[in-house]
């Protein structure tokens, strides 16, 4: 094998052979980083398991990795939101403080409204950070989805008040109560788009990265056939098991919960993220905020695994 620094030398020499070498080689420059394109989130709904947007927002963060745009569902929203006004520190450390007697405490219960609390208490706590900002102001495109009661349009909110466009796009129905605004009774956008990724496809951007919370609720959907039990032989008894008995609100969860897989599901089949991350989640209930800490860490780990195909597809979109 030859010695290319010898061989440089021997051939640098002058004819005269002198061994005196005369170098007008261009010095070297190191390579020019790889050209790279922001991301767009689509932060999917999911309640007390969207913690895990704050994990993975963190991630990215820690790996440079630039984020141009958020479209976001209910909890997508809110943490998309605080990211973008700058206000992320404040929002994981109120997250992490939760317990389960504060989050009571900032539960207004309301008698004869639309919803069972009221959300003020937790909008005063919004307007300690976020008062009079709106969404022009963030910087960086941003959509709410909500869905409008009266007609099931899908709504996107892409300007005016930012603390407004979050709390109608998590007033989950039943639990919240529908926020009014401009003419429409707004409520969770997770009824009609889980995971907003053809909010980010309509504004043209380039890489759209997903974060579905519900991937792992339920597996693949199935058509089963079932014979029924006599009339009254297979009702849920007194004597039933704890695991059975879910009572009013369990059911409605529940069913909240299918409702959105089988949405998700269909809407992500007709217009697929280039990425998707899915935190595993799934013993994590919708309510269960003061599981925070859990949540956050599984989105951070899930980016974390990730990371190579994001930075891989940020050159490759580039060029």
């Amino acid at each position: 094998m030859l010695n290319w620094g010898l061989n440089r030398h021997i051939g640098g020499q002058n004819s005269t052979g002198s061994g005196l070498s005369q170098d007008t080689s261009t010095p070297l420059l190191p390579p020019a980083p790889p050209k790279k394109v922001k991301i767009a989130l689509a932060l999917g709904g999911g309640a007390a398991r969207g913690w895990a947007h704050i994990g993975v927002l963190r991630a990215l963060d820690e790996a440079d990795i630039a984020v141009g745009m958020i479209a976001g569902t209910s909890i997508g929203a809110l943490v998309g939101g605080c990211y973008l006004a700058g206000k992320l520190d404040e929002l994981e450390a109120f997250a992490r403080s939760l317990t389960m007697r504060r989050i009571a405490s900032l539960l207004d219960l309301t008698i004869g409204g639309s919803g069972l609390f009221g959300g003020m208490r937790l909008t005063k706590r919004m307007q300690e950070h976020l008062e009079g900002l709106s969404i022009e102001d963030l910087g960086h495109p941003f959509v709410a989805v909500a869905s409008e009661l009266n007609t099931g349009h899908e709504v996107w909110i892409a300007n005016g008040s930012l603390i407004t466009a979050l709390r109608a796009s998590y007033a989950l129905p039943g639990i919240f109560e529908p926020v009014r605004s401009n003419g429409r009774t707004l409520v969770d956008g997770a009824l009609v788009n889980p995971v907003p990724v053809s909010v980010c496809r309509t504004y043209e951007q380039p890489l759209v990265v997903a974060v579905n919370l519900n991937y792992d609720l339920f597996g693949r959907s199935a058509v089963v056939k079932h014979n029924v039990a006599s009339p009254n032989g297979d009702l849920l008894r007194r004597e039933d098991p704890p695991s059975m008995k879910l009572g009013m609100t369990g059911v409605m969860v529940q069913a909240f919960n299918i409702i959105q897989d089988r949405i998700a599901r269909a809407r992500l089949a007709g217009d697929p993220p280039d990425l998707a991350l899915h935190p595993r989640l799934s013993d994590i209930g919708l309510s269960e905020f003061h599981r925070a800490g859990e949540a956050i860490e599984r989105g951070y780990e899930e980016t974390l695994a990730r990371l190579t195909e994001i930075r891989r597809m940020q050159e490759a979109y580039a060029r």
